[in-house]
């Protein structure tokens, strides 16, 4: 579900399907009616498992800094999906939105699309209208059969491989690398990630076979010294080093003083995002996120020091695993009751635990709640629930 998108399909009277549908066939067709918005513009295309939101969020920092006009397309929401398309750093306006859903419409493509289809044409119309200087596109799921597949990049980063959507991109890393390398275009540059050995080679045969130059993270580039990223984590030196690189692949020059100070001020809600005294979010949906997460813990607070957890997951990811990664990190464990309907029970989440665990409903927390519990504290898992929780405190 994408949050206020009934909204604006109420409002202009357009339908589309609730459902994940891979394959460019529908988009194509729905942006042929428009007249082909998603041309002419410069794009850099990110696709991964873990990294694509932190990319995004450094590159279009830097980017600003430089004076540049941005657009950036990312997933899933924060709030709404006002915050999934921004201008300039910005959510877009009911207004801009209202502008693209009307298009949409006149040009008959209701029913045509699923949601993020859908969503995703909407971001591309919004695009055009405004024509930024360039355009952050990360792939919702997957890659290569993803709905933003659609357009010819400046350059396409790859963040990270792990097992994640195996429902649909396949149960090993292989297959799931092959979906993230299919945004790999002809002769335009890819920036790789460190990637674990079977994920770079089924990389590197996709870019040789698509004739796609490849840049690899520890081999041609790594981390740049001497600057702090603004997103917490040992891990955001990588994706920072990545959101560099592909922008210089565009043969943008980057001015030292502007790229320290587009990194530094980079921002992302949910992402260890301290929202009260010691209260902080942190969107650890899956174990690459978990393990990420524990890291950042041990940089904050010491590697032996404990923190108090509130999780909330989702069916479709491997909860488990997650469980019993945060585990070593945790002083105290509640599992959270969400309203999504692909939440996991609580109660079941309290199961997969070998530490002792309370329950607790979202809608028990409220900010005063919150800031009785004992600090520091971290909520995290699912980044629907982040949503949730965030307002709260905004």
């Amino acid at each position: 579900m994408i949050p206020k998108l009934d909204f604006y399909q109420k409002k202009h009277e357009l339908m589309s399907a609730d459902e994940i549908r891979p394959g460019l066939e529908a988009m194509e067709e729905a942006l042929g009616k428009l007249g082909y918005p998603e041309r002419g513009m410069r794009y850099i295309h990110v696709a991964g498992t873990n990294g694509k939101g932190s990319t995004v969020a450094f590159m279009e920092s830097i980017a600003r800094a430089h004076g540049l006009r941005t657009g950036s397309f990312t997933s899933p929401a924060t709030t709404d999906l006002h915050d999934q398309i921004r201008l300039n750093g910005r959510p877009i306006t009911e207004k801009e939105a209202d502008a693209a859903f009307a298009e949409m419409k006149k040009a008959g493509i209701s029913g045509l699309l699923t949601d993020f289809e859908l969503l995703t044409t909407a971001a591309f119309l919004i695009f055009k209208n405004h024509q930024p200087d360039l355009v952050f596109l990360e792939a919702g799921m997957g890659g290569r059969f993803d709905s933003t597949n659609v357009i010819v990049p400046e350059a396409s980063v790859i963040t990270s491989i792990g097992l994640d959507h195996t429902g649909f991109l396949g149960g090993t890393i292989k297959e799931i690398a092959w979906h993230k390398a299919g945004i790999l275009k002809p002769g335009k540059p890819g920036i790789i990630g460190p990637l674990q050995p079977e994920a770079l080679e089924e990389v590197t045969r996709v870019a040789k076979d698509a004739n796609a130059p490849i840049s690899i993270y520890g081999r041609d580039f790594t981390a740049i010294p001497g600057i702090h990223p603004g997103l917490s984590g040992p891990h955001q030196e990588v994706n920072l080093a990545l959101a560099a690189e592909a922008l210089k692949a565009t043969e943008f020059p980057l001015d030292p003083e502007k790229l320290r100070t587009g990194a530094e001020t980079a921002f992302l809600p949910g992402r260890f995002e301290q929202i009260s005294p010691d209260v902080y979010l942190d969107g650890a949906h899956n174990p690459a996120a978990a393990e990420a997460l524990v890291r950042t813990v041990r940089e904050q607070f010491g590697y032996d020091a404990k923190v108090n957890l509130m999780i909330g997951m989702l069916a479709r990811k491997d909860y488990q695993q997650v469980i019993q990664l945060l585990e070593p990190i945790a002083a105290s464990v509640t599992f959270l009751d969400f309203p999504d309907q692909d939440a996991v029970p609580a109660s079941t989440l309290a199961e997969s635990a070998t530490v002792r665990a309370s329950i607790l409903s979202i809608s028990e927390l409220s900010k005063g709640a919150v800031d009785r519990q004992q600090k520091p504290l971290i909520i995290t898992g699912s980044l629907s629930l982040i949503s949730m929780i965030r307002p709260v405190f905004l």
